[in-house]
């Protein structure tokens, strides 16, 4: 395989979080609240880096299977069919964690959940690469970085923003708006007030 093309192969998985953050820069470039930029980075990390990165990766698996054992340097097996499945589950997760009902709790655990299966790939992938001189563009280079960053980042953005929450000062509660409408999802509070 040549270098280009091997480069263009092992940095599919980065277009997912390239489109998270663009999209959630675009997005958040006006917006003066610090809450409301957290809300719609987490809201775009869910849905564009982890939903539709583990959706795109569902489909692939599903559909071109021996493409996908191929990029990996695997021979193909029935656990390719697993492996589609275990990536729909985390972009229904995923889904439900861009959902402007979803709480900090459930944004938390999914992104441990989603740490546990990609943490875990990148053990697998590290492994093949040292053990067996598996380095094909599947196994070594953007699957590593989009591996180790997905769960990082979204129990990151979480993380950050119920610290904000903490720091908010007063009892006055204000009313925290993303797109229009309240915010409730990230920010431990209900109907999307928080304390100001």
């Amino acid at each position: 395989m040549s270098i280009p093309s091997y480069l263009v192969q092992t940095s599919v998985p980065l277009l997912w979080l390239v489109i998270a953050v663009v999209g959630a820069t675009i997005r958040t470039r006006h917006s003066t609240s610090r809450e409301a930029k957290l809300e719609t980075w987490q809201r775009w990390w869910a849905t564009a880096a982890l939903g539709c990165g583990s959706l795109w990766m569902t489909i692939s698996f599903l559909t071109i299977p021996d493409v996908m054992a191929t990029a990996i340097g695997f021979n193909r097996s029935p656990f390719l069919f697993e492996i589609a499945f275990a990536n729909l589950g985390l972009a229904v997760m995923a889904f439900r964690a861009a959902s402007p009902k979803a709480s900090a709790r459930e944004r938390i655990t999914v992104g441990l959940g989603a740490g546990m299966f990609l943490w875990g790939a990148v053990i697998g992938h590290l492994y093949q690469w040292f053990a067996n001189g598996d380095h094909a563009a599947g196994n070594t280079g953007g699957v590593l970085i989009y591996d180790l960053l997905i769960p990082a980042v979204m129990i990151g953005l979480t993380v950050a923003s119920r610290r904000r929450e903490g720091q908010v000062d007063g009892g006055a509660a204000r009313e925290v708006r993303v797109d229009g409408q309240p915010a409730t999802s990230g920010l431990g509070t209900a109907a999307g007030y928080v304390k100001a």
